[in-house]
């Protein structure tokens, strides 16, 4: 998990963030998925949504793992392994976009619950960095999962 050089800064943290960075790479692919697959009359307004949605996700994970990086640990990698740490289940590719919008919505769900632990976890030790850094995402999440939600209300 470490550089042979060196420790990470804090083991703790490290963990939390590469479950962030796992769980949200399993989001992107479901997302993404999510837009390749949608059909129907709204396909113009969700595809496009998902497209941002992924867009915005690689970004964060990017973010994320330099963090990672700069905590001196390596950040996780590898799709079979990702998924593995995730455990996140997978949409079925001709789901209807009703069933996409609720499983983005639970899936986003699962996520703020880890970016919280890892918020919280950042808090006990101390780095302010790592914590503020998991309140912007719930943030983004939370907006998501509002987004989401307020599709099925149509």
């Amino acid at each position: 998990m470490t550089d042979s050089a060196s420790q990470p800064a804090n083991p703790p943290v490290v963990d939390a963030l590469r479950q962030v960075v796992a769980d949200s790479y399993a989001l992107l692919g479901q997302t993404h998925l999510c837009h390749w697959n949608v059909r129907g009359p709204s396909f113009f307004s969700l595809h496009d949504a998902f497209e941002e949605q992924y867009t915005e996700l690689f970004g964060a994970i990017d973010e994320i793992a330099e963090r990672i990086r700069a905590l001196g640990a390596l950040a996780p990698g590898g799709l079979q392994n990702l998924g593995r740490m995730a455990g996140m289940k997978e949409i079925r590719e001709d789901a209807s976009p009703s069933e996409m919008v609720e499983h983005l919505v639970k899936a986003n769900e699962g996520l703020v619950g880890d970016l919280k632990k890892a918020r919280d976890v950042a808090g006990k030790a101390g780095d302010t960095e790592t914590e503020d850094m998991m309140i912007a995402r719930i943030q983004v999440h939370e907006k998501t999962i509002w987004m989401l939600r307020s599709f099925l209300e149509s």
